[in-house]
């Protein structure tokens, strides 16, 4: 069995790769990231293995993106002579921008657990793959995560109760 073409792939698997980069990351920086990642995987592309799972290896590669992002933003401060005042509040953001920043507000473990396993739909083992953690530790983050976004995140106005995933699936 052969790869299938690049192109067929970022068709595929992009909406993943930039929901998982998105999940960590505000707008601007997650489409940086799973752009690099994209890069990165077409670089390796010719000696990745037939039969890979290359949903996984992908966001394997834009997770790590997103780290370097995170870790240049920690290391770099950016001086300002005064500090602006807020564009908007939390009542005007758009509600799925509000979710988004619940996320990215989440522990580190909880955030990738909840990005890996609820926006990418990988399977647990797959997540602890990538966490390197053991899948109980995988399913324990992202269960925790969950609960602090029903927590913290309002349903919107008429909407069923179960806008957010379980923690449990079949």
């Amino acid at each position: 069995m052969s790869l299938p073409p690049f192109d067929r792939v970022v068709t595929e698997y992009g909406p993943v790769v930039l929901r998982v980069c998105r999940s960590l990351l505000p707008v601007h920086d997650a489409e940086d990231a799973a752009a690099d990642a994209f890069l990165a995987a077409l670089e390796a592309y010719p000696r990745t293995r037939p039969g890979s799972d290359l949903k996984a290896w992908l966001v394997t590669i834009a997770h790590r993106k997103a780290v370097d992002i995170l870790r240049r933003q920690a290391r770099h401060a950016v001086p300002v002579a005064e500090v602006p005042e807020p564009s908007g509040s939390a009542e005007t953001a758009l509600p799925d921008e509000l979710l988004w920043a619940a996320v990215r507000a989440l522990p580190a473990k909880q955030r990738h657990a909840v990005a890996y396993h609820y926006v990418a739909d990988l399977a647990y083992a797959d997540v602890a793959a990538i966490m390197g953690t053991s899948e109980a530790a995988a399913r324990r983050n992202a269960a925790d995560g969950i609960k602090a976004l029903r927590l913290r995140y309002p349903s919107p106005p008429g909407s069923p109760p179960e806008s957010l995933p379980n923690e449990e699936r079949p």
